[in-house]
């Protein structure tokens, strides 16, 4: 279970991971905590689009829909508010009943009740950070680690259903500095201009201790990128995110990167397979 804070988090963040284990015959299933109501148009092409602009729910989940049919995957929506990414010194207050305004231990409740129906062996989420600290990340690291820590509790949330203990949980660490560093020399040592050099200007040292865990799946990075630009809303496919080539990423970096944070069975680090020490207990 991959759980993330908005529809289009999914595919840039462990998407060909998912779409490798799918293909295996791994049940995946992906929970969105928000609808993405509050997000912005980032696609130079869509943004003067009023029905667009006007109908950003329907848009989002009719995105969604083509995404995770790419990527064969599972996906249920935990039903919360966007919060939206606030701008500006000070930070404006958050708007009332937002995801991120909530309570931890009440919007943890869903979630609780998926993974008891779902009984996943594995989840994964963002670090304490969010990735990047918009405050519906930082909310779904909270809620994520808060379910996974009561799923298999039969005193708490006794109304979700028969408790359920995943055995591992993971962080993305889909954008650490070390990865952005391999692919930005070898897009320059190809004599082509790379898309991170201003990032990495501004990109403090030491990032990317945190990995433990790199799972080959360069044979879907096609996948994933298909499924990015089914969120068409959210990503101009002329932009940053494309520029690098395929065959360059795969020959380069052809993982997916996570931080074991929580392990009930004993692994051996570094990994290269999320279910390390589970495939010993269960059939997946």
């Amino acid at each position: 279970m991959a759980v993330h804070a908005h529809p289009d988090d999914e595919s840039s963040k462990g998407a060909a991971t998912m779409a490798r284990y799918a293909s295996e015959g791994v049940e995946v299933l992906v929970a969105t905590c928000t609808g993405g109501e509050r997000g912005s148009i980032l696609n130079p092409k869509l943004e003067h689009d009023e029905w667009v602009r006007n109908n950003m729910a329907e848009v989002r989940r009719r995105e969604m829909a083509a995404a995770r049919e790419i990527l064969g995957v599972d996906q249920a929506w935990l039903g919360f508010v966007d919060s939206g990414l606030p701008e500006g010194d000070p930070l404006p207050p958050l708007p009332d009943g937002c995801f991120a305004s909530l309570p931890v231990e009440l919007a943890a409740e869903p979630l609780v009740r998926l993974v008891r129906e779902f009984r996943p062996h594995v989840m994964t989420t963002y670090d304490e950070d969010g990735g990047y600290p918009h405050p519906d990340h930082v909310m779904c690291h909270k809620v994520a680690v808060a379910a996974f820590e009561a799923a298999g509790d039969p005193d708490r949330y006794r109304e979700t259903g028969q408790p359920w203990q995943p055995l591992k949980l993971y962080y993305n660490q889909t954008f650490s500095r070390v990865r952005i560093v391999a692919l930005h020399e070898a897009m320059l040592a190809r004599g082509l201009e790379s898309p991170y050099a201003e990032w990495l200007d501004e990109w403090e040292e030491g990032d990317g201790q945190g990995i433990t865990t790199r799972v080959p799946c360069g044979d879907y990075f096609e996948v994933r990128d298909k499924a990015l630009l089914a969120h068409a809303t959210q990503v101009d496919p002329d932009g940053f995110w494309f520029h690098v080539p395929l065959d360059l990423q795969t020959e380069v970096w052809p993982t997916e990167d996570f931080e074991l944070a929580r392990s009930l069975v004993d692994t051996e680090l570094p990994e290269d397979d999320l279910f390390a020490g589970v495939r010993e207990r269960v059939v997946c």
